[in-house]
C-alpha cells in the first residue's frame, strides 16, 4: 500500500474516532464540541484574504460553510496522519503502538492553541475566552482522541497490508 492510502485510511479513520468521541462526550456527558462551520467561515475568509478574526461566531457566514468546515476538518486529519507516517517510517504500520500514536496526537494540539484559536478571535491557546482552562483540557482531550483513533485505523491498516 502507498503512503497516500495509508495517510488518507489513517486520518480519515483518526478524525472518525474523534469525531465519534465527541459525539460521546455531548450526548452522554453534556460536553458542547466546536462547531465546524467556523471553520468553514474561517477558511472560506481566506479566500478574500481574511486569516483572523476579532470573533467568529460574529464573521459574516459563508456560502456552505458547514460543509467546507467538515471537509477541512477531515483534510486536516489526512495531513496529520501524512506527517506521522513521515516522523514514524512505514514501520510503525507494520507494528502500530499506541504510544508514538498518542504523543503525536496530543501535540497536534499546538495547532489549534497557536494558530485556530487566535485566529477566531479566541487568544493564544484560548485565553481570551470565558475558561480558558476548560477549553485547553477539552482541545487536549479532543487531540488525544485523534492519537488514539492513529492507533486504532493503524491496526485496521495493518491487517488490510
Amino acid at each position: 500500500m502507498n503512503h497516500i492510502i495509508e495517510a488518507l485510511m489513517l486520518g480519515v479513520g483518526a478524525t472518525l474516532f474523534m469525531d465519534l468521541w465527541a459525539l460521546f462526550r455531548a450526548r452522554v456527558l453534556a460536553v458542547p464540541s466546536l462547531d465546524y462551520a467556523l471553520v468553514g467561515r474561517w477558511v472560506g475568509h481566506m479566500a478574500i484574504g481574511c486569516f483572523a478574526h476579532a470573533s467568529i461566531a460574529v464573521a459574516e457566514p459563508v456560502r456552505g460553510e458547514a460543509a467546507l468546515g467538515w471537509a477541512a476538518h477531515y483534510l486536516i486529519g489526512v495531513v496529520f496522519a501524512s506527517a506521522f507516517l513521515m516522523l514514524t517510517g512505514s514501520g510503525w504500520l507494520a507494528q502500530p503502538s499506541p504510544l508514538p500514536a498518542l504523543l503525536f496526537g496530543t501535540g497536534t494540539v499546538v495547532l489549534p492553541f497557536f494558530i485556530m484559536q487566535p485566529a477566531f478571535g479566541f487568544g493564544i491557546a484560548a485565553a481570551k475566552t470565558p475558561h480558558p482552562g476548560v477549553a485547553r483540557m477539552r482541545s487536549l482531550i479532543t487531540h488525544a482522541s485523534f492519537g488514539l483513533g492513529l492507533y486504532l485505523a493503524g491496526l485496521l491498516v495493518q491487517t488490510l497490508r
